[in-house]
Parts: structure tokens; C-alpha cells; sequence
């Protein structure tokens, strides 16, 4: 069953805590996904098995947390887990995050470096808002969506539509990571699967070129998808967690 925290933003959001032991996980999720994604449940049992603190949650908008998706915003997102990490959490956390998720905990290492004990992304995605949907668009798109205020793409993850909007493309571009240094002062694991069709594996080569941090390593598995979702799979985020303490 899930809890709720409100933040001081104002919004509710879901989440879901294990106690144990630290230092604690906390799992970023994806784009448009929930907290009850492969992933998120997987680690979760793990953290279970290992006695382990863990904390997973719904940015708002998403899954059973406040607020409409179409509303929010890179900004926002990133707001809601600085929010959950400083009220649910004590002390370094390892963040894990899925590929919008990467981006979140990026932005969160920014603003909370103290509270990192480690980062593990899988397929991040940081910047996708500018590389991935704008720098996709094509001219007439790009009219509508200014003109409109939204754009809807199709997607094969689910039923309904992304609708991208114009607040989304412009609160992404106040948070942008890639165009500035970035240094973390923890030990960070990137997971990237060759065959992921939404992030380019060259995502992954320039992240590690752009992060600075004494201990970075990228693992790229061949032929892994976007979900990266297999049992070796989630056993190698299992593994990258571990390996950070």
C-alpha cells in the first residue's frame, strides 16, 4: 500500500519505503512510467533480501501520485525527488535512475551532492527533452507545438499518445546537464544496452566523456534493449548497486 508525502510545492506524491540498512537506494523511474515498473520491483525485493533501506515513488503526474503528466515538467519532477529524499531518507543514498530518471538524478547530485553515497543510471537519458524530442522534430512540428502549446507522438509503451508540450521543451532547457561541468564525488556505474532503439548508445559514450568523477565506469551489454529488463540484466543493476556499497 502506498504512502503519501506533500511537498511543499504542493503536490501529493506517492511512494513506497523499506527499512533496513544503509546506505539507502532510492529508484528514479522513466519517463511517463510508475513505481510499480520491472525495475522498481526488482530492486525493491532485493533490498528486501539484502536488509537493505529502499525507496521508490511516482514523480507527480505520474502513476498514483497528484497532478496531470501533461502539466509537469523536467523542473518539477526533479523537485518532487529532492523532496522525497530529503523527507524519507537519512544520510548518502544510492540513486538509481531509468532513463528519464538518469537525468533526475543527475540534477538531484547537482543540488544535493552531500546526500550521494553512489549513482547507477540505466540507459540514462539527460537532456532528452533538447537532444531526443526537439533536435527530432521536423519543422512543421516544431511550429505546432510553439503555436499549440502540445504535440502528440505515438508510443509503443503504451495505448495513448506522449504529449509533448511546450512547457515541457522549455522548463528542459533550464535544466539542461550536459552543457555545463559536472562533477560527482561518488563512485557512479552507467548501464547501457546496445540495441536500445529510444536512447542512442552514443548517449551513454558522451555521459561518461562529460561526468567528472574519480570512479566511472559505463558497461555496455549487447543487444539489451531499452527496458533492460532480462534476469541478467537486472541482475548486472543488482551487481552495480552492490558494488557502491
Amino acid at each position: 500500500m502506498s504512502e503519501f508525502l506533500d511537498t511543499a510545492a504542493g503536490r501529493r506524491i506517492a511512494y513506497q519505503r523499506t527499512q533496513g540498512q544503509g546506505p539507502g537506494v532510492v529508484f528514479l523511474g522513466g519517463f511517463k512510467s510508475d513505481m510499480t515498473g520491472t525495475k522498481a520491483l526488482h530492486l525493491q525485493d532485493w533490498a528486501q533480501r539484502r536488509g537493505r533501506a529502499f525507496l521508490r515513488f511516482d514523480y507527480s503526474g505520474h502513476g498514483a501520485s497528484s497532478g496531470h503528466f501533461e502539466e509537469g515538467s523536467i523542473g518539477d519532477w526533479a523537485e518532487d525527488a529532492r523532496a522525497v529524499i530529503e523527507a524519507l531518507t537519512d544520510g548518502p543514498q544510492v540513486l538509481v535512475g531509468s532513463s528519464m530518471g538518469g537525468w533526475i538524478a543527475l540534477l538531484v547530485a547537482r543540488a544535493l551532492p552531500h546526500r550521494l553515497a553512489g549513482l547507477v543510471t540505466i540507459a540514462a537519458a539527460p537532456d532528452f527533452t533538447e537532444r531526443g524530442f526537439w533536435a527530432g522534430f521536423d519543422a512543421q512540428q516544431r511550429e505546432v507545438l510553439m503555436r499549440a502549446g502540445r504535440l502528440e507522438l505515438p508510443s509503443e509503451y503504451a495505448d495513448q499518445p506522449y504529449v509533448i508540450t511546450r512547457q515541457l521543451i522549455e522548463d528542459g532547457r533550464r535544466n539542461l546537464v550536459m552543457d555545463q561541468p559536472l562533477r560527482l564525488d561518488c563512485p557512479v556505474r552507467l548501464l547501457q544496452g546496445t540495441a536500445d532503439a529510444d536512447v542512442p548508445m552514443s548517449w551513454a559514450l558522451d555521459l561518461l566523456e562529460h561526468l567528472d568523477a574519480a570512479d566511472l565506469r559505463l558497461t555496455l551489454v549487447k543487444g539489451a534493449d531499452h527496458r533492460f529488463s532480462t534476469p541478467d540484466c537486472l541482475r548486472m543493476i543488482e551487481e552495480a548497486v552492490e558494488d557502491l556499497g
